[in-house]
């Protein structure tokens, strides 16, 4: 009999990332985003406008994944999405700073937020972090508004990027800066930092018994996910070329919380799978406004029902239900 001890199972995120596999679904996402969605959208800006938006809100609900990583219930988004969309719009408004530069400011502001309040609430667990969180997006908000009252807490007029004056080219841009978001989390899944992370939501305090100080990986990953809050604010009012305190409330920070659990935790790929799929249902139910929230609500009930580890799971419990 041999003395090696069987190996641990390999959880299902880190097979769905590691070699062939991992490349093949990096492939296919780029397919997806640069060439059929715009050759099928290409002569429509309507729905060429609604996939930068599953892009972009794609790209934040990855953010939010990171934070799910560590074992946090995060519905806070919103209120970095505000504060990147702010300050986007008040540099490029009012000091006339160029959106390329607006860009990586508005996720240093996002982060360095992120940074100053994770390391008190990040020592909450469960539902008290979620509800902090909660609170967070709405307590922005009012901020925005009262600061800005006399338009409303609202800015107009914000300067269209140089380069992206079209629907497609912002498309573009959008799509690209979601492969790189995924790439970046890809890549981070898999590194020591992914393990630590994964360790983390398991048992904070048997990862903290063999020296890892896990306080500075939990700031880091809210780091990462303020960050990338930011920037997906900072872009959308680009798009919109305005914004407001009720651009991101409540309800879209649960919407963030969402994407992930439609696409599926265990999968890098969850959030991008669950963004798209809940905005092209809201676009599909649009037509019959009197039943479209309670059949989004239905749709949202099943699929939590039958597939709780996300849609991306039908492939392993088919595989399973075989053996």
């Amino acid at each position: 009999m041999s003395n090696t001890l069987p190996a641990a199972p390999v959880p299902i995120s880190v097979r769905f990332l590691d070699g062939k596999s991992g490349l093949l679904t990096i492939i296919i996402l780029a397919v997806f985003l640069y060439l059929a969605i715009p050759l099928a959208f290409s002569e429509r800006s309507y729905w060429l406008n609604v996939m930068t938006n599953a892009s972009l809100l794609s790209f934040a609900s990855l953010g939010v994944w990171i934070t799910f990583a560590i074992g946090r219930v995060n519905i806070g988004q919103g209120a970095f999405a505000l504060l990147g969309g702010y300050t986007e719009a008040i540099l490029s408004t009012t000091y006339g700073v160029s959106f390329w530069l607006c860009l990586p400011l508005s996720a240093l502001v996002a982060a360095l937020v992120g940074f100053l309040i994770g390391w008190p609430l990040l020592r909450l667990r469960g539902i008290y972090f979620a509800m902090v969180t909660l609170s967070l997006t709405e307590a922005v908000r009012l901020l925005f508004l009262n600061t800005l009252g006399a338009s409303g807490g609202g800015i107009l007029n914000i300067p269209r990027p140089a380069g992206l004056s079209t629907p497609l080219a912002f498309y573009l841009f959008a799509a690209t800066l979601l492969l790189v978001g995924y790439l970046a989390v890809w890549r981070l899944a898999n590194s020591r930092i992914g393990w630590i992370f994964r360790s983390m939501r398991e048992n904070e305090e048997l990862t903290m018994s063999i020296g890892i100080d896990i306080a500075r990986y939990r700031v880091l990953a809210f780091v990462l996910c303020s960050a990338m809050g930011g920037i997906a604010g900072a872009c959308f009012a680009a798009l919109q070329q305005n914004i407001y305190p009720a651009t991101y409330t409540v309800s879209d920070s649960i919407n963030f919380m969402l994407y992930c659990f439609l696409g599926g935790l265990d999968y890098v790929l969850g959030p991008i799978v669950g963004a798209f799929g809940l905005v092209m249902a809201f676009e599909l139910l649009r037509s019959i406004q009197e039943y479209q929230a309670l059949l989004y609500g239905v749709l949202m009930i099943v699929v939590m029902l039958f597939l709780p580890n996300g849609l991306l799971s039908i492939g392993s419990l088919l595989r399973r239900r075989e053996r």
